[in-house]
């Protein structure tokens, strides 16, 4: 995870495991429409599971019920807690643990190869999270003054279409392709740092 601030404001950006593994598992299962729907499908698609013998509403609501606790930074586990060989962490959701065990291994390689990608992305970086350290400390100088209290965590998921979401209060989720374009990246972010500082 990538840290950047002071006492005053903190901005946060990772490509957070549990939420790639989430992402390959509604894409996997077909739950795109009813399951965050706002967010485009993953790329590269990672596929499809039969899923037709379990009950899609309570799939749904189950998937719902882990993504809200997985998104908002605060209630992330660390490390994951979604392992086998019985996915204790679904041991309450059913239905979301046998898709669990039907997508595992596909998700699983999915979820590897792209946060090693975001991993290679960062290292071409310079500096990390420059872009957003420069505008906050730009926006301070014009207006004199140090920046309000502020927390911002940025998850970058491979995404379909470029650009952002929120996901959760302090929690936005931007795609791989608009972190990895500097300037529409930065075009993106002043607007937020006006509005934060």
């Amino acid at each position: 995870m990538l840290v950047e601030g002071t006492i005053r404001w903190q901005v946060t950006e990772d490509c957070p495991w549990d939420l790639l593994l989430a992402l390959a598992l509604r894409d996997l299962a077909g739950l795109e429409t009813t399951c965050a729907p706002d967010l485009p499908r993953a790329i590269p698609d990672v596929g499809s599971i039969d899923v037709s013998d379990i009950d899609a509403r309570m799939l749904a609501a189950q998937w719902r019920g882990w993504w809200t606790g997985i998104v908002p930074l605060e209630t992330r586990p660390f490390i994951s807690e979604v392992r086998p060989p019985h996915f204790a962490a679904f041991d309450r959701a059913l239905e979301l643990q046998e898709a669990m065990y039907r997508a595992y291994d596909r998700a699983m390689d999915w979820a590897r190869m792209r946060r090693y990608e975001y991993l290679q992305a960062v290292e071409v970086r310079e500096h990390p999270l420059a872009d957003v350290y420069g505008l906050v400390q730009k926006r301070q100088f014009e207006l004199r003054r140090q920046s309000s209290s502020f927390r911002l965590d940025l998850a970058v998921l491979p995404l379909a279409a470029p650009g952002a979401w929120v996901a959760a209060p302090d929690t936005i989720v931007v795609s791989k392709a608009l972190r990895d374009d500097a300037k529409g990246f930065t075009e993106w972010l002043l607007p937020l740092v006006i509005a934060l500082v």
